[in-house]
């Protein structure tokens, strides 16, 4: 399997980026912006520089905004111009630990199924913490998992914890911020209609869902992510597959936030995020292509004042760079 990394990073080559950079059997593609320094330089990692995005075929490349996340994208249809089969999002404080890895995509797993959302957090952790992207009213409620059982799974995603700082939202940070490491447990595969946010941290996606990669572009920062999980969610079950989760392999030393402007940014979050499931479950139809589903998702999303209208066009620009690559 050719198996790619995709990170954006405005700083120099970080200790997370030279670690990643040393595993012989990835492909690492690191993403720029204006802001990275302009002589970039780690071992094997292929650094997309502005100028080296400003030359590149896809449609995408002209139209995505500079200074924003959302350029990671061109490094994931570069990986896919590679013949990439596997690619894994991650960022530049996501130091990873020896022992880094994701499990198979198929196979026998521990599956845990209650409609609706969960915190997977409280399978790995009896501290009090969530994922970002969890709806507000269930931050205090505690998750059991005791009902688990293994079982054949179909792993589309499989979302890895980071120890240290892990993804939280901005009430988490302005009340607590307390470190959490994560124990060492099993992965967990949650069923169909079992929902819990996953980002683009340490999160590795399978060929047949790499439509999915796509990162909104006209909704706020701290939701892009959010937003194209919530998406997924249905998506992927709609096409047989299973989101799982694996216990910590990277410690995040995370980059200076504003937390006060993460929270202002996550607002829209908070505000919609548990209606989008609903929203994209009901746009979805049989028969056709996972793009076709995909678009049919933010079309409904942009109706609902969720997204704008720019974020059709800059899908239609990602859906056409996928064709061009034959997806």
């Amino acid at each position: 399997m050719k198996k790619h990394i995709v990170i954006t990073s405005i700083f120099e080559p970080t200790e997370a980026v030279i670690k990643f950079a040393e595993r012989s059997e990835y492909h690492l593609i690191v993403v720029g912006d204006k802001k990275s320094p302009t002589a970039w330089e780690a071992g094997s990692a292929r650094f997309l520089s502005v100028e080296a995005q400003n030359k590149l075929p896809y449609t995408l490349a002209k139209s995505l905004p500079f200074n924003h996340y959302s350029r990671k994208m061109l490094g994931y249809l570069q990986a896919m111009e590679e013949g990439a089969e596997l690619i894994v999002d991650t960022d530049d404080d996501n130091i990873p630990y020896d022992d880094w890895s994701f499990p198979p995509f198929a196979g026998d797993f521990l599956r845990f199924g209650q409609e609706g959302f969960v915190n997977v957090y409280h399978y790995f952790s009896n501290q009090h913490i969530w994922p970002r992207g969890l709806p507000l009213r269930l931050i205090n409620q505690r998750f059991g998992f005791d009902e688990a059982s293994y079982g054949k799974s179909n792993v589309g995603i499989w979302q890895g914890l980071a120890d240290e700082d892990p993804d939280v939202d901005a009430i988490y940070r302005l009340t607590s911020d307390a470190p959490c490491f994560f124990e060492k447990r099993a992965p967990l595969v949650l069923t169909k209609g079992t929902i819990c946010p996953f980002n683009t941290q340490n999160t590795a996606i399978i060929k047949g869902l790499f439509p999915l990669l796509y990162l909104p572009t006209y909704v706020t920062f701290r939701y892009t992510d959010i937003l194209r999980g919530l998406v997924a969610h249905p998506i992927m079950w709609h096409y047989g597959y299973e989101l799982g989760f694996t216990t910590a392999t990277v410690i995040q030393k995370r980059n200076p936030h504003d937390y006060m402007k993460d929270f202002i940014s996550e607002i829209p979050m908070y505000e919609t995020g548990e209606q989008v499931i609903a929203w994209v479950s009901a746009a979805l139809e049989q028969g056709v292509s996972m793009q076709q589903n995909l678009r049919n998702a933010y079309a409904c999303l942009e109706q609902k004042g969720i997204v704008q209208p720019q974020e059709l066009e800059s899908l239609d620009n990602w859906l056409n760079d996928l064709a061009a690559l034959g997806y």
